[in-house]
Formats: C-alpha cells, sequence, structure tokens
C-alpha cells in the first residue's frame, strides 16, 4: 500500500485519545499518513556522552550526573527550585522555574541521565531547559559507566503546538512505524530508485523518524526530498502537455528553461512585425533594448503558432485530439526594463489577427497607469483601448461594456473588473496579468475562461475542441531560479535583463535609527535642485494598522500619518507634501499622483501603494523607515520607484535599533547590488520559496522536506526523470 493510501485515523494509535487527536488536528494531522510524512525539523545527537566541562565548545550537554544537593530560592509565589548535580567533570545546577515536582522526581543521591545546554551565570554552571531521566535512585557514577544509559542515540526534534509535548509527538509517530511502516510501497520506480541510489520508501520513513546514524538521515532525507520533487516536476510537465499538446522546450539539465534571449536578432532585416507593431515601433523615440527584441520575437512565434493550429483544425475535417498551441509566458524583469512596452507589443500582433486582448493590473493606480500610457501610444496607430475598474459608475460602465461585446473595444485594461460576470468579450486572445504573484490561480482561471472559445464546428465531424487564449504573466520581482523550475516550471520563461540607456544605478545607504538627519539633509540637497521624494513608512496610522500592512496593533510600528504632519511642518515646510495610502479615495489617490507627476507636490509620505504603478522621472529619493519590516523583494521594489530618469537616485534605508540578524543580512544584500535577480536568490535563503511568491497561502508550493536553495541537485536530477517518464508516456 502507498503510504498516501493509509486513511487510518491517529484516534486509532495507542496513547491518543480525543484531546490529544484535536492537538495533532491543529497540525493538519489527521491520518496514520499525515502523522509519518510529519517530519522532524532537525535532531539531536545524543550518541555520546558530552560531559560538563565541555559546554561551551558542545551544542549540547550530554551527561550522566548524580544529584548532591536541593535548594529552594525566592519567596512566596516565586519561589522555584534549584537542583545541583556533578558529574565526573564539573558541578552544575539545574534551575527548575515552576517546576517545584522535581523535587521528588529526582532525590538527592539519584543517578541521572541530563541534557541541555549551560552556561555560567551568578559564577555558577547553569542550565534552565534541560531534560532529564532518572535511571537509579542511589549509586556512585563509576557503577554506570560501562552499561546502556537511557536516552543515548540520536533524537528528532518535531514542529510543535501548544499543549502537544516532544514527548507525546515522539510516541505517536513510533506507534504508527510499528504497526504500519512494515507494508509501505514505493511510490517511484525501481529503475529511478536504483539509478539515483535512493532508499525505499519504507526504509526512508523509517530512517527520517527513527535514525541510527547522522548518514541515515541524510540519505532518508535525499530519498523524500528527491520524491517530493519529482512528483512535483511531474505535475508541472503534465500540466505545460496540457495546455500546449506538447512539452516544453527545455535544457533539463540546466537550472532555467531555455530562452533565445541571448542570441542576437536583427529585427529590422526581417519580416517579424506585424503592421501594428511597426507603426508602434517608428513612434517610439528610442530604441528597444536587445532583451525586449528578442522576448517581442518569441512571443510572436508563440501566437502566431495558435493561430496557425485554429486555421487548421477549422480547415481539416479529420478528428484532432488536442486544442491549438496557446502562449503561456512569464515575462519577468527588473524594475523599470521595460515589461510593460513589450506586452503592448504583444498585444498589438493579436489585435493585427483580429483578436481582443485584456491588460490587468492589481492596483488601480497601476491599472489606470498602464490605461493612460497605451491610450497615448496606441491612439495614434489606430488602437482602441479603454479602461474599467470596480469604481467606474454605471454612466460610463454601460456604453463601455456594450463597446466591448460588440468587438469596438481592443485592450481593455483595468483591476478584477475584467473578469466581472458582466464583463464579456467578443473575442478575449490574449490575457496580460501585471504583478501576477498578487493574483491567485482562481483569479488567472477566471480571466482565461472570458476567452475560451469553440473552435471545432459542433455540426461538423471533428471533436469539439475548445480554445484558450493565450496568458501573458508579468512581474518585476525576478523569480529565483529553482523557483522558476517549480512554481512556473510549466510556462516559457522570458527575462529582460538589460535596462534603457542612460539609467543610472541607485546608491543605497544604510541609515540608523536616531540618525535620520542624515538622511533627510540629502533629501533636502535633492530638493533644492529641483527634485523630488518619497517616504515610505510600514503603516497608515499610529498604534494602528491597516489591511495592507497585516493587521493587529502595531506597537512601535511607524507611520505614515504621523511622519507626514511632523516632517511637512518642521523638516520640509517650504515643498509641497501630500499624504498617499489605500484608505484616501481612489479618485484622490490619482489626483495626487498626477500633481506628483507634474511637480507641483515635491515629497509623497505613502505606505507600500507606492510599490508598484508610479513612474515619475524627476524623483530622485527613496526613504524607507524601518526597512528592516520589509521583506527583500519588496524593498527592491520600492527602491525602484526612483532612478527612472537619467539622475543620479539615491535610497535611504533606515533600520531599527532593535535589528535581527536576518534583518542585517537583508540590509547588506541592498547595499551590495542593484541587481534584481541576485536580490531574488538571496531573499529566498532568507524567506524561503512560500512568501516570495506569495504561495504560502495560496497552496501552488508545498513542500514538506526538500528546500530549493539546498537541493538544486536534487531538483534537476528529478526534472531530467520527470521530463523522460512524461515524455514516454505522451508519445
Amino acid at each position: 500500500m502507498k503510504l498516501s493510501e493509509i486513511k487510518t485515523p491517529i484516534s486509532t494509535l495507542q496513547g491518543i485519545g480525543p484531546e490529544t487527536a484535536r492537538l495533532f488536528s491543529n497540525l493538519n494531522i489527521f491520518t496514520v499518513a499525515d502523522l509519518l510524512l510529519f517530519f522532524p525539523r532537525d535532531y539531536k545527537d545524543r550518541t555520546k556522552i558530552v560531559p560538563l566541562n565541555l559546554f561551551e565548545v558542545a551544542k549540547e550537554v550530554h551527561t550522566v550526573a548524580q544529584v548532591v544537593a536541593q535548594e529552594w530560592f525566592g519567596y512566596g509565589k516565586m519561589k522555584n527550585l534549584k537542583i545541583l548535580i556533578r558529574d565526573k567533570s564539573a558541578a552544575a545546577e539545574l534551575i527548575c522555574f515552576n517546576r517545584p515536582f522535581l523535587q521528588k522526581t529526582f532525590p538527592v543521591g539519584s543517578i541521572i541521565v541530563v541534557s541541555g545546554s549551560f552556561f555560567i551565570k551568578y559564577n555558577s554552571l547553569q542550565c534552565t531547559d534541560f531534560e532529564a531521566e532518572k535511571i537509579s535512585d542511589s549509586g556512585a557514577l563509576s557503577d554506570f559507566a560501562n552499561i546502556p544509559i537511557p536516552g543515548m542515540g540520536i533524537v528528532p526534534i518535531y514542529p510543535l503546538t501548544q499543549g502537544l509535548s516532544q514527548k507525546k509527538v515522539f510516541k505517536a509517530v513510533q506507534s504508527a512505524l510499528s504497526q504500519y511502516s512494515h507494508g509501505i510501497d514505493n511510490d517511484l520506480e525501481n529503475e529511478i530508485i536504483v539509478k539515483r541510489n535512493l532508499l525505499s520508501k519504507q526504509d526512508a520513513i523509517k530512517k527520517i523518524h527513527a535514525p541510527q546514524t547522522l548518514d541515515e538521515i541524510d540519505s532518508a532525507r535525499r530519498t523524500l526530498a528527491y520524491e517530493e520533487l519529482f512528483k512535483l516536476q511531474k505535475t508541472v510537465f503534465l500540466r505545460a502537455y496540457e495546455h500546449k499538446g506538447e512539452l516544453p522546450e527545455i535544457d533539463i539539465f540546466q537550472a532555467t528553461p531555455s530562452t533565445a534571449n541571448s542570441e542576437k536578432i536583427d529585427f529590422k532585416s526581417q519580416n517579424d512585425f506585424s503592421p501594428k507593431q511597426s507603426a508602434l515601433l517608428k513612434l517610439l523615440p528610442f530604441e528597444l533594448t536587445q532583451d525586449q527584441m528578442n522576448v517581442i520575437l518569441q512571443m510572436n512565434c508563440d501566437i502566431d503558432k495558435g493561430y496557425e493550429e485554429r486555421a487548421w483544425i477549422l480547415k481539416n475535417e479529420i478528428p484532432v485530439h488536442k486544442p491549438p498551441f496557446t502562449m503561456q509566458r512569464l515575462l519577468q524583469g527588473d524594475v523599470g526594463s521595460g515589461k510593460t512596452l513589450v506586452a503592448l507589443f504583444a498585444c498589438l500582433r493579436v489585435i493585427d489577427w483580429g483578436g481582443q486582448c485584456a491588460f490587468m493590473a492589481p492596483t488601480e493606480i497601476l491599472a489606470r497607469q498602464h490605461a493612460e500610457n497605451s491610450a497615448r501610444l496606441l491612439e495614434q496607430i489606430g488602437v482602441r483601448s479603454a479602461f474599467l475598474s470596480g469604481n467606474l459608475k454605471a454612466a460610463g460602465r454601460t456604453p463601455l461594456l456594450k463597446a466591448l461585446k460588440n468587438g469596438d473595444i481592443d485592450i481593455l485594461v483595468g483591476t478584477h473588473a475584467l473578469f466581472s460576470t458582466s464583463t464579456i468579450y467578443k473575442d478575449l486572445q490574449l490575457a496580460v496579468i501585471d504583478e501576477q504573484h498578487r493574483f491567485g490561480v482562481l483569479q488567472r482561471n477566471a480571466i482565461i475562461e472570458k476567452g475560451r472559445s469553440l473552435v471545432s464546428d459542433e455540426s461538423s465531424s471533428i471533436k469539439k475542441i475548445f480554445a484558450s487564449p493565450h496568458l501573458l504573466m508579468m512581474s518585476a520581482t525576478p523569480i529565483p531560479q529553482t523557483l522558476a523550475l517549480t512554481v512556473y516550471g510549466d510556462l516559457d520563461i522570458s527575462t529582460i535583463k538589460t535596462m534603457p540607456a542612460g539609467r543610472k544605478p541607485i546608491t543605497t545607504y544604510l541609515v540608523a535609527e536616531g540618525h535620520e538627519q542624515n538622511a533627510y539633509n540629502a533629501v533636502h540637497a535633492e530638493l533644492a535642485k529641483g527634485r523630488q521624494a518619497y517616504f515610505v513608512y510600514p503603516a497608515i496610522e499610529e498604534n494602528f494598522s491597516s489591511d495592507e500592512n497585516g493587521g493587529g496593533n502595531t506597537g512601535g510600528i511607524k507611520s505614515a500619518e504621523a511622519a507626514f504632519n511632523n516632517l511637512s511642518q518642521n523638516i520640509f515646510p517650504q515643498y509641497k507634501c501630500a499624504l498617499l495610502h489605500s484608505k484616501i479615495p481612489e479618485e484622490e489617490q490619482s489626483k495626487i499622483l498626477d500633481e506628483f507627476r507634474k511637480n507641483e507636490i515635491q515629497i509623497i509620505f505613502a505606505t507600500t501603494v507606492v510599490e508598484v504603478g508610479v513612474d515619475v522621472p524627476n524623483a530622485t529619493c527613496m526613504v524607507i523607515e524601518q526597512a528592516d519590516r520589509f521583506g527583500l523583494s519588496q524593498l527592491h521594489q520600492l527602491r525602484g520607484r526612483v532612478g527612472r530618469g537619467d539622475a543620479q537616485s539615491f535610497c535611504f534605508l533606515i533600520y531599527g535599533k532593535n535589528i535581527t540578524e536576518n534583518g542585517i543580512s537583508r540590509m547588506k544584500v541592498l547595499r551590495q547590488s542593484t541587481d534584481g535577480f541576485f536580490i531574488a536568490e538571496e531573499d529566498l535563503k532568507l524567506r524561503g520559496p512560500g512568501q516570495i511568491t506569495g504561495t504560502a497561502q495560496s497552496g501552488q508550493l508545498e513542500l514538506g522536506i526538500a528546500d530549493l536553495s539546498r537541493d538544486k541537485d536534487l531538483l534537476l536530477m528529478s526534472r531530467a526523470d520527470a521530463y523522460a517518464q512524461v515524455a514516454k508516456a505522451t508519445s
């Protein structure tokens, strides 16, 4: 039987009653399979005696000691027990906070096995967090020198929930192993197990929970991580086959999908542009970068292939077993690299084929900016665009939706309203999703469903074939290589790395809290030159956290509102300042940003609403207060609001006095580099894949034991094996 098929409730295991079962349910453990797949987070190596005198060099003391005395300290309810022990090397004190019962458990003269981290305090060797077990009521330490000692071995450490102890989890797991592990079948084929030198599933499960040596932990973890990644990669390739009718062209031995980005292509000598694409190219006052040109060619090939297969299905009266090809592409590029313009070229290709496009953004600010930019560019070449949001009143909404349904709109730009029930397209052929990580799977599917259409004639002999619109997802947060193979492995990935000519790297400064005036002085110098600045804060109001900042009491979190009131009056009184956050009506937000673009406002005090959708080349200063409260990629995105013109720009990261080591690491990465791809890799190491991609809540990437930073070699091996298996099954 496969492990996943063991649906027996854990309440059937010895020692697990209703209350314990309820505690396990808090960890999403309901069945025996859930329990056996609940892997230890760490291990304690207690295979050797570590005496007290090695407390400074050892991670943990693990020794046999004798209780030599007991004392009490403190008064009244604050009275606590102190147990004095001695092993063959030294004496120490066990401080038993809130554990008076240990007076009887470990009487004077008893021999105990004790484990814990010891330290010097009040001139004594002490431990407050220890595990101990009595092995005799009396005797001499020398009597226990050559006999088996309880607790020796490797001890697994599990994640816990309140009320559930390591001891309870360990006993439950051991009970499940003894009853069910002998009948577990392999999930992987024997050929792969032999080829990759893996353990059987049965042995891997036993050794991950009850290892005899450290090497057994490594071999078990390697087997289980490989299996997890193999299943994930197989799912990715099957998904790719379903929407393309073929497996993606990839180099299975490389960490990124193969692309043509590095190949220089001379577009001007080829007829690679459709009429409207050519017209837009002539309008641009600058040349596209080589990366932009290459990505346009990639998308043109995809879009053309889809239309050619549609035409072939309609022309030939023979049965067809798969839908026509559709582009499924992720376009990633650093902040300001020109992704939006490339997406507009893709839209023009589809419009020249006679289709409609939807361009969806997560916020009205960003969607409105896209709408204004596209209208300004594309109306000159006869493209009909429109803007739709949930705030559009009925007087303007009704005629817009009618025009869309009649095919009188070529590109509809907007927010979630693009896939509402009342929004009906005549022939949606391309969906562009900007800042794609802010949309869930269901939302992406909803916009795709708006364009699904029947290709074959129901009355003909051809099987009913439905086609989906092309999908282009964009991200200004570059995807780390290993994530590109997992979460986005079924997509073709295009990358824009080159930046437009004339851009200067942003200079980043780290400023400790208490020295903010240094940053303010630098901003003053830029404002005096006629430049503009952003100040960003983690909260809207003092002692209140808005939805965009996670909810709950903010404690010592600085707010945009308080900073605006203080700094606009006391530090920058000669300049026009404005406050911007999510609680301000969207019409007013748009008005503020418009005045900022015109330099009628010099400083904006804001929350992270300015993270995307704000493009003001004259803004050269970004000040982020309490920067250690933000993630790396978010800080990089915020920093990308400046440096969008030809003037030198600056970013000041002001960090708190109680910054953590992880926070310090993030600050150093940002000071070290402005390369979003490097920053994304470091962010993966520091925060993990779920937080970076927003998949922690959506369930797209739920890894139990594999680690994308550590297991890159396993990822590539499993990828090659999964590709071969799917290729064989679909050939």
